[in-house]
């Protein structure tokens, strides 16, 4: 009996300390699993990112510090998957063993990272090479995006003779209408294609071509556009050609072979000054700056060149100035005595002899008269008048004046003229042609001015209601052939000059 009751006890100890080993036995079967999610690229932790295991065993989130903790893990080779809305969902393989703490970096990429950008632009219109461009022309290109995303396209256009550049953009649209390209030169143009996705620009290979040449037009003239005044060129054919923006007052131009320039008016903020063009109307620059242009009615005022193209002569109020063509050497060079204002002017060839028109501050009260270089009067040509008069020009042997007059001496606060005509005074004769005789009645002829051979002139001709659409006209200086040839040369034109 006594070893049998010892046997049980044996047995029951056994099986005691059997069980007691098994806690430790499994805790050796389990891991720890630890990890940080941040974003790719910057390290920046991510909060919230779900994290869970395949063969499945826990799911938890990270925290403020993109850390995250999975204990008691068995065992196991595992897939960890991290979550979270906004990102691509990022998968690491790692192997939980006995008793030991595995680590995982999570580097997540934003949903848009696998995006693709787009494809290159391809050039299609102007061709590569292409030659006589026109001045306003269209851009053509070809271009995708895989993904579907809006492309917004940047265009730039270079050229070959100074450091212009034109740019252009546009959404989703592949091709763009430019304006105002310049005679003569090769433009370079390249497309830049850029999604809403990505940063980098996608650009096209550069294209080449050349606009056509510039023409060889003697004749400008001014149009009204909307409320401003706009030069423009013209050929014997009627081919024209605008000069400067509609968007700005520009008016009275002057030609100079020699300097290869048109001088003209033009508003700078509050003042109007002197600007010169290139005659394609590129090179636009302002030569005065200290003494702007001024007198009764900004739109009488006339200015002249010197023959040679140096200098520019100008009115301001009761003085003449005169201004080198880079914008240098500004001088007085005449005041009138009487403080009458200067309103036109103009200059002989050999620059011994000016033409003066001088007025009240109403216009009238009108003086026309000729000095020499002292300031010296020489000619009296017209004087104590009643109503309006101008349009100086003076032929190229000194010999002639050329100017209009409204016979009527009719004067009003709008400056309206009822029957302007246009006169050829010869200094030596000191006899008057009027050059209007065949002109239509309830007309006037004026902005007078020599055609080169001054075998004609060249004018303005409108009803006198003051309303009326302005017309250019060109017929003959020899007072025995007026009004044989009064010839329309422009319609809705004025202020005329044919060099």
């Amino acid at each position: 009996m006594n070893q049998y009751i010892k046997y049980i006890i044996v047995m029951g100890l056994t099986t005691i300390l059997l069980g007691c080993s098994e806690d430790p036995i499994e805790n050796f079967d389990k891991g720890t699993l630890t990890g940080i999610a941040v974003i790719s690229g910057s390290n920046l932790p991510l909060e919230n990112v779900k994290i869970s295991t395949n063969p499945g065993f826990s799911t938890v989130f990270t925290d403020e510090n993109g850390e995250f903790i999975i204990e008691e893990i068995p065992v196991e080779q595992y897939s960890v998957q991290a979550e979270l809305e906004g990102y691509l969902t990022a998968f690491e393989g790692v192997e939980v063993t006995t008793g030991a703490t595995v680590n995982v970096v999570f580097e997540m990429d934003v949903e848009t990272a696998n995006n693709r950008p787009p494809t290159t632009p391809v050039l299609v219109t102007p061709t590569d090479n292409a030659i006589d461009i026109p001045l306003d022309t269209q851009l053509v290109w070809t271009g995708s995006d895989p993904d579907e995303d809006d492309i917004t396209y940047s265009i730039e256009l270079r050229n070959n003779f100074d450091d212009e550049v034109l740019s252009f953009s546009t959404v989703n649209d592949t091709m763009v209408d430019i304006t105002g390209l310049r005679f003569g030169l090769k433009y370079f143009w390249q497309v830049g294609a850029k999604d809403t996705v990505n940063e980098d620009v996608i650009q096209s290979e550069v294209s080449v071509f050349e606009t056509i040449i510039a023409p060889e037009n003697r004749h400008v003239f001014v149009r009204k556009d909307g409320g401003n005044n706009v030069i423009f060129s013209t050929d014997t054919e009627g081919n024209v050609l605008q000069l400067t923006s509609s968007t700005i007052n520009s008016y009275r131009p002057r030609q100079n072979p020699v300097a290869d320039k048109i001088a003209y008016l033009s508003n700078n903020g509050s003042e109007t000054h002197i600007f010169t063009m290139d005659f394609d109307g590129s090179n636009k620059q302002q030569i005065t700056s200290l003494v702007a242009v001024n007198g009764f009615d900004l739109e009488e005022i006339d200015i002249v060149w010197t023959q040679n193209g140096g200098r520019i002569l100008y009115p301001n109020f009761d003085s003449l100035y005169s201004i080198n063509v880079d914008g240098t050497g500004l001088q007085e060079v005449y005041q009138t005595t009487d403080g009458s204002l200067i309103t036109e002017v103009s200059i002989s060839a050999d620059e011994s002899l000016t033409a003066i028109k001088t007025n009240d501050v109403s216009g009238y009260n009108v003086s026309i008269f000729t000095i020499d270089n002292s300031g010296v009067v020489i000619d009296d040509i017209l004087s104590g008048v009643n109503g309006a008069a101008g349009g100086l020009d003076i032929s190229v042997d000194n010999q002639s004046v050329l100017y209009w007059y409204d016979v009527s001496g009719f004067e009003s606060a709008n400056y309206r003229q009822l029957d302007s005509r246009i006169f050829l005074y010869n200094r030596i004769t000191m006899i008057t042609d009027d050059l209007s005789d065949s002109k239509i009645a309830g007309t006037n002829d004026f902005d007078c001015r020599f055609t080169p051979n001054e075998a004609e002139i060249i004018f303005t001709n409108t009803s006198n209601d003051g309303v009326s659409q302005h017309n250019i006209l060109i017929t003959d200086t020899n007072p025995l052939d007026v009004g044989v040839d009064r010839e329309l040369f422009l319609e809705n034109a004025q202020m005329p000059d044919f060099e």
